[in-house]
């Protein structure tokens, strides 16, 4: 991602006047606390900045960020914010959504976006919940989690975002925790820096309508990837993110041709560069006639 250097930041140059307004104990605090930290850390611009998010809990975090925001349609903070970095890759541009938003009616725009390889980076604040609509399940509830759409529990297997990802061809897949705000922190700048989408789930709890995926559950299942993992090797990222372990970290970083760059080369070709791409469309018309 592209970032423009500036003095030395601190955490509360970001932070906008408005007051996040999230239930008591919302995993979504640590998150925003991370996302701060991670700004400063890479001194980026708020005027270079640009927070996308949809529909949801978690939809409101442009509106606690002192920069650019999207407010998108539920499932579409992807199209917006590729359009956003397709018009100008100058900009830093940061999408945050939750589960439901992503992996829901968004699933078919974040698969494309993993293989498109676009330099932006999107956080999906995994609560497991629709949390806004007051608690029906969503793409990543538990098995048998008993909820206002499921009272006899789920009978749908939950997705798993991490190897979805990786699957799909995103050049950058980590997880991190909502209350190991150092650490997210960490993860947040290194796909901020990373050249390419990147991705990152952060298991962020829902204290209000979901008891079952909580802190101290998380705090029992969740540990860090081996020192040995290799995160360059793809097969090894997917033997991970199909463990039974919960493992946090990153699980994948790969240096691959971005989006961008192909792009930029199409408009710096010549007119004659053009006319041949041109003909070459108009003869396969022709062809298929």
């Amino acid at each position: 991602m592209t970032t423009t250097p500036l003095r030395p930041s601190t955490c509360d140059q970001y932070k906008s006047q408005v007051k996040p307004t999230w239930c008591p104990g919302c995993g979504d605090f640590g998150v925003l606390k991370s996302v701060y930290a991670a700004f400063a850390q890479l001194e980026l611009d708020p005027d270079n900045l640009v927070a996308v998010s949809g529909i949801g809990c978690s939809g409101r975090l442009p509106f606690f960020i002192d920069a650019y925001g999207f407010h998108a349609l539920h499932g579409r903070a992807l199209p917006a914010a590729t359009g956003i970095k397709l018009a100008r890759p100058d900009l830093d541009v940061i999408v945050l959504g939750g589960d439901g938003d992503g992996l829901a009616i968004g699933a078919g725009h974040f698969v494309n976006a993993c293989r498109r390889n676009l330099d932006i980076t999107y956080i999906i604040l995994n609560n497991s919940i629709y949390g806004l609509t007051k608690g029906q399940a969503s793409p990543t509830s538990s098995w048998s989690m008993s909820t206002k759409t499921a009272p006899h529990g789920s009978s749908e297997q939950p997705v798993n975002p991490i190897a979805l990802a990786l699957v799909c061809g995103a050049t950058f897949v980590a997880r991190g925790f909502s209350s190991q705000n150092k650490q997210l922190a960490e993860l947040i700048a290194q796909a901020m820096a990373h050249k390419g989408f990147a991705f990152i789930e952060v298991f962020s709890p829902c204290p209000t309508f979901n008891k079952f995926n909580t802190y101290e559950y998380y705090r029992n299942e969740i540990q860090p990837l081996p020192e040995a993992h290799d995160s360059h090797n793809l097969p090894d990222a997917l033997r991970y993110a199909f463990a039974p372990e919960t493992y946090l970290g990153v699980f994948y970083n790969s240096d691959q041709a971005m989006l961008n760059e192909h792009t930029e080369r199409i408009k710096t070709g010549t007119s004659a560069d053009l006319e041949t791409r041109l003909n070459a469309l108009f003869d396969s018309f022709a062809a298929a006639s």
